[in-house]
């Protein structure tokens, strides 16, 4: 709920110019016990929260993942790995939907073999996972044995907050119980924060702690506008920098989730770009650095068949401001396959929009097995070549082509070279490899380029 300048000014006039009486009513002489109210401005601040959280609160749960991890002791290693030893993770989540529907964190969850998850009235039901996405550390669960309708938070994926707006943040920190914690949306659309390459985040100062992973983050009409998933700390507490997953890409997971799919398919545009620098701005004679400028453009790709350009500059999808790639990739993401975009552009000095269709990734996501290399240098090989579905997939670039190495034989001549899997070759001689075969074709000799974590390596086959 949002009050302007003028409109508070002018409630602390009124409130400057009441009388005694009215001073003493309002002070709540004559006021009912349960008579709060969500603050709506600066005099109602020192009313309550408790309404919102009274909505709230029943939805959120505690989450209990049990998994099984064999010790990394050398000594044990030299015995077979040891006996393995039950790893729990602990966090939060929230119910959103009657039937046992729950979401959480990714990482809170991830690997385990058996979940526990804890109402808010302390009832307990054991959870199987409907679907994980790793890319935007969301998980959605489903609740066994589920014999009522439970409380439920409406997710707002309408995203209309803005700055300074209050949240109510609602957990399990440190495993003490059900907490909760108040601040302002700090920032928005926060990008380039490490935690991923397609998350744009919502920035908060409200105290979130071990534990409040996978709760949600709360506005004063009691919606769903995030879930905690991360925190800026050098302690390992809260220092008043947290992070939330908005709203639109959770509904975009549980609509997946509710919908039979097993991964989140993320649409693209086929498209890929560098922020606009200080020096780009001006020398494109934009008034501040803003944009991404496109710098490659997917043959036949949504983008291309739209009409974008390398040197376009990128400043908004469907009204929302674009920087960067993340930013990029978060907003195409949250679409649906096919859904029409407004792309706005700046070419030439004028602004202009474009309408695309993004798509799904081109290519095989799924392919794992490779062609094994039976002759030549590279014997021994298993390579599997790269399409932007596959590459996506792996966490890598959409853009990159080559092969990747799906196994060595340690025995072959390829073994010995010291490659690796997900050693992507890029070029052979100076040739660019999109496809197994350029590979069986290679000579002793010839120039052999790689890309091994995100580095070039080059050398040559002996």
């Amino acid at each position: 709920m949002k009050t302007s300048s003028l409109a508070l000014a002018a409630a602390l006039m009124l409130a400057a110019c009441g009388n005694a009486n009215e001073t003493r009513a309002q002070d709540g002489v004559f006021a009912e016990p349960n008579s709060r109210t969500v603050p709506t401005d600066a005099m109602t601040m020192k009313s309550s929260f408790a309404p919102v959280v009274r909505e709230a609160a029943p939805a959120v749960v505690n989450i209990s993942a049990q998994s099984l991890q064999r010790s990394r002791d050398p000594f044990f290693q030299m015995f077979g790995g040891g006996q393995p030893r039950v790893a729990q993770s602990a966090g939060s989540g929230v119910i959103v939907r009657s039937d046992g529907v729950v979401v959480t964190n990714n990482h809170v969850i991830a690997g385990a073999q058996q979940i526990t998850v804890v109402l808010n009235d302390r009832r307990e039901f054991a959870a199987r996972v409907l679907l994980a996405d790793e890319r935007s550390d969301i998980a959605v669960l489903q609740l066994e044995g589920v014999s009522e309708q439970l409380p439920v938070l409406a997710i707002d994926a309408a995203e209309q907050q803005e700055v300074g707006d209050l949240v109510l943040a609602i957990g399990n920190p440190f495993g003490v119980g059900q907490t909760v914690t108040n601040g302002i949306i700090s920032a928005l659309n926060r990008t380039e924060t490490g935690i991923s390459d397609s998350g744009s985040f919502i920035q908060t100062d409200a105290a979130i702690n071990p534990g409040n992973s996978g709760g949600p983050l709360v506005d004063m009409d009691g919606d769903l506008i995030g879930i905690n998933t991360a925190i800026f700390s050098r302690s390992g507490s809260s220092s008043g920098v947290g992070f939330a997953v908005p709203a639109s890409m959770v509904q975009r997971v549980v609509d997946s989730a509710l919908g039979g799919a097993t991964s989140v398919v993320r649409p693209w545009l086929g498209v890929k770009g560098d922020s606009v620098s200080a020096d780009i701005a001006r020398s494109l004679g934009l008034p501040r650095p803003q944009g991404m400028i496109i710098t490659d453009v997917y043959p036949n790709g949504p983008g291309a068949r739209a009409g974008l350009e390398e040197g376009d500059v990128i400043t908004t999808i469907d009204g929302a401001e674009i920087n960067d790639q993340s930013g990029l990739n978060f907003r195409v993401g949250t679409r649906d396959p096919n859904d029409s975009v407004a792309v706005g552009v700046l070419r030439d000095g004028q602004t202009r929009t474009i309408n695309a269709r993004v798509q799904t990734l081109p290519g095989n996501r799924d392919a794992k097995e490779g062609q094994v290399l039976r002759e030549g240098p590279l014997a021994g090989l298993q390579v599997l070549a790269l399409n932007p579905a596959l590459a996506d997939s792996l966490g890598g670039d959409p853009f990159t082509s080559g092969a990747i190495v799906t196994g060595v034989d340690p025995r072959s001549y390829a073994g010995r070279l010291g490659l690796r899997p997900r050693d992507i070759i890029v070029s052979v001689d100076g040739r660019s490899v999109t496809s197994a075969s350029a590979l069986a074709n290679a000579e002793r000799g010839n120039a052999l380029s790689i890309v091994r974590g995100g580095r070039r390596l080059d050398g040559r086959l002996p």
